[in-house]
């Protein structure tokens, strides 16, 4: 059985041009399971959503390589939300 996603979450066309944070974040749901993608809630604080990931730093930015830009908890989970219905769709 192939292990790849099904999903190219990463490669979605978007309203406006992504840079490369905006590329890695996509790249970075695109690998996260679906098991823990579906534990998510929205009414989750920003501080249960970031202890949820896993992989926030200390100062509310997501830990992501080879991204000249930070990227936020809002910025997240409006990617986040947007993958979850995009996984949905298919």
């Amino acid at each position: 059985m192939d292990a790849t996603p099904r999903w190219n979450f990463e490669q979605l066309p978007r309203e406006e041009p992504g840079d490369d944070a905006a590329v890695n974040l996509r790249a970075y749901l695109d690998a996260m399971p679906d098991d823990k993608m579906r534990e998510y809630r929205a009414e989750w604080s920003d501080a249960e959503t970031m202890a949820w990931c896993g992989d926030f730093r200390d100062d509310g930015v997501l830990f992501l390589v080879c991204s000249d830009r930070e990227v936020d908890i809002a910025e997240f989970r409006r990617e986040l939300e947007a993958c979850i219905a995009y996984r949905g769709s298919l």
